[in-house]
């Protein structure tokens, strides 16, 4: 149904609106229509939907929800015909500006303005890399200067060249996944540069990539200046350990991973937010602060693969589906889940009500620095719920936490806390 206000505002009603038409939006809205849920609208900013995978031109994809491997592209193709052959509203060119109401989203729309009416929303807007202004990196303001995201956008979106000699900021799986980019375009990677005392990927991912074209990977060591007038010449690297300094030359600079979540949206709604993961807290059926309101995907653990994201949003999409059968929602406000440094987050980061299975059947933490051989505790006040050995913690990559000390937990039984135990 469609009404138009006085001040030419087009209003709209749906059951659910999805807000981000990545792999988390997408397999959320194709799992509700599968469910029964009439009207399913996903908005998506871009004039695509489908996600970063459209522009990350590898093999992978889909192993986990849609039992196949695919290449990023086909991967993202592959949701958008799901959705359409679900009877999905993908509304592209889109954008939710503001919040009109609990559940009512301002849209700007390429045919006008849109107050948009739901029963439920699902916020699924991922993250994206943390920039080079972000990140505090002195210097010269010459052209060259990339995150993974914009590489992938320029080499395999809009088929243009990115440089022939570039330094790659980080060492983490998107970091490998940014030399093989580099790679195609004819680009030789100088090296990779991490303050950690490694590489956080894996083993046989740094031997195919880094390896095979003999990218040293540079550790202990932090990028201080970028140098270069009109396009980058080169940068300069600090050895953490000794203080020593030097130059690398190259023309292209990429940062990749440290990833911030899509977050301005739910800030906007008021929504509680969760220090560690710096997007909204959620509980293990994902729901947010606000009744009615979940979040699923990388905007709650940003970031992991896109089937796992994927996977978040079937998840989001039964609970989403429970809440409009019976409109049930947390009396009281969840536990939230509280986490000591070295561990940087948690995800889902509340417990409402131990009988909701929290996605994929874990919890996703992420560590700060590089740990050897831990044991990692849940506690409630004085008892530990929970205890799990590690053979290591390594930043950047999941961690996968069993979710079996749920039925533990006791409503008054004091702050929930997930520590590294110490030795």
């Amino acid at each position: 149904m469609t009404a138009v206000g006085s001040n030419g505002v087009r209003r709209e009603h749906a059951d659910v609106v999805v807000v981000g038409g990545g792999p988390a939006g997408l397999a959320a809205a194709i799992e509700l229509r599968r469910q029964g849920v009439a009207r399913v609208v996903v908005i998506e900013r871009e004039a695509e939907a489908g996600g970063v995978p459209r522009y990350t031109d590898h093999t992978g994809f889909g192993l986990r929800d849609l039992h196949r491997c695919l290449r990023g592209p086909r991967y993202a193709a592959r949701y958008r015909g799901l959705a359409t052959a679900a009877g999905v509203d993908v509304r592209t060119q889109t954008s939710a500006t503001a919040w009109a109401g609990p559940t009512t989203l301002a849209l700007t729309a390429p045919n006008g303005l849109v107050e948009l009416t739901a029963e439920a929303i699902i916020l699924a807007s991922g993250c994206r890399e943390r920039p080079r202004a972000a990140r505090l990196v002195a210097g010269d303001r010459p052209r060259g200067v990339l995150t993974t995201g914009m590489l992938q956008q320029l080499v395999h979106g809009r088929r243009e060249p990115v440089g022939w000699r570039a330094v790659i900021v980080g060492a983490e799986h998107v970091s490998f996944s940014a030399v093989l980019t580099l790679a195609e375009t004819g680009a030789r990677t100088v090296a990779l540069v991490t303050e950690e005392p490694r590489h956080q990927s894996y083993g046989a991912v740094a031997w195919w990539t880094a390896g095979r074209w003999r990218v040293p990977v540079l550790t202990r060591s932090r990028i201080d200046m970028i140098r270069g007038r009109e396009r980058v010449e080169g940068v300069v690297v600090t050895d953490l350990l000794t203080g020593n300094t030097r130059e690398l030359a190259c023309d292209t600079v990429v940062f990749t991973g440290d990833w911030i979540p899509d977050h301005e949206l739910a800030r906007l709604g008021g929504l509680v937010m969760d220090a560690g993961t710096r997007a909204p807290r959620v509980d293990g059926a994902l729901r947010t602060s606000a009744r009615g309101v979940f979040a699923a995907g990388n905007l709650v653990h940003a970031a992991e693969a896109a089937d796992v994201a994927a996977l978040s949003g079937r998840h989001a999409a039964a609970a989403v589906s429970r809440f409009l059968d019976d409109r049930g929602w947390p009396a009281r406000p969840p536990l939230a889940i509280g986490v000591v440094p070295p561990i940087r987050w948690i995800a889902p980061n509340a417990v409402a009500n131990a009988v909701h299975q929290v996605p994929h059947g874990f919890f996703l933490l992420r560590v700060e620095r590089c740990l050897d051989a831990n044991e990692i505790q849940v506690r409630q006040g004085d008892r530990v719920l929970w205890r799990q050995r590690y053979r290591e913690l390594v930043p950047g990559r999941s961690i996968h936490l069993a979710a079996g000390w749920l039925a533990a937990v006791t409503p008054d039984g004091g702050a929930l806390t997930v520590r590294v135990a110490t030795r």
